[in-house]
């Protein structure tokens, strides 16, 4: 299990310490992607970083990315040479394009990714989302949810997913990966 966080966070942020313990304490190691320059991410640099935590990717492998960590997880697998497989993803307010809420992210999301090919790949796919997101909106989550012919849960009144809104643990995450990982 790797976890990638996003813009303006780290591994310790938000709920991804608890879901490390909560997989833990079930049996199944996770392990979280410290990335460069959060406030000021380079593409290149995240992408980089997320492809050495993944290594190559096996139907035991799954990856939990809130945020920007969504399109960065995109990416690094859409790098990925040879015919690998994923065993899931778990997206937290994922997205793909650029968003008016966060421009200070345009150049980092102009590239777009080949979502729809990558989810060919990967055997299990979930979208969570917030009913009242201030920074990615739902209809940007449900955008990538299609592309990746993903499920996706709403979990009412969650915002962002952020720490500094009483988000420090997300049962929804756990729930999703518990449902279909082979060592739950």
């Amino acid at each position: 299990m790797i976890i990638v966080h996003g813009f303006r966070a780290n591994v310790d942020a938000h709920w991804f310490p608890w879901l490390r313990d909560a997989l833990a304490d079930r049996g199944i190691e996770a392990t979280s992607v410290e990335l460069p320059l959060p406030e000021a991410p380079n593409a290149a640099d995240w992408e980089r970083e997320v492809a050495l935590a993944l290594g190559t990717p096996d139907e035991r492998t799954w990856i939990v990315g809130h945020s920007l960590g969504a399109v960065t997880a995109l990416r690094a697998l859409a790098a990925q040479l040879g015919d690998w497989r994923l065993g899931g993803v778990v997206f937290v307010s994922g997205f793909t394009g650029t968003l008016d809420t966060l421009p200070d992210l345009d150049d980092y999301l102009a590239e777009d990714v080949d979502a729809e090919r990558v989810a060919e790949r990967i055997s299990t796919r979930v979208v969570i989302r917030s009913d009242d997101d201030t920074l990615v909106p739902a209809a940007a989550s449900d955008a990538l949810a299609r592309r990746l012919s993903a499920e996706v849960r709403v979990q009412p009144g969650a915002g962002h997913f952020l720490e500094a809104t009483g988000m420090t643990s997300l049962p929804v995450v756990l729930d999703a990966i518990l449902g279909q990982h082979p060592d739950r």
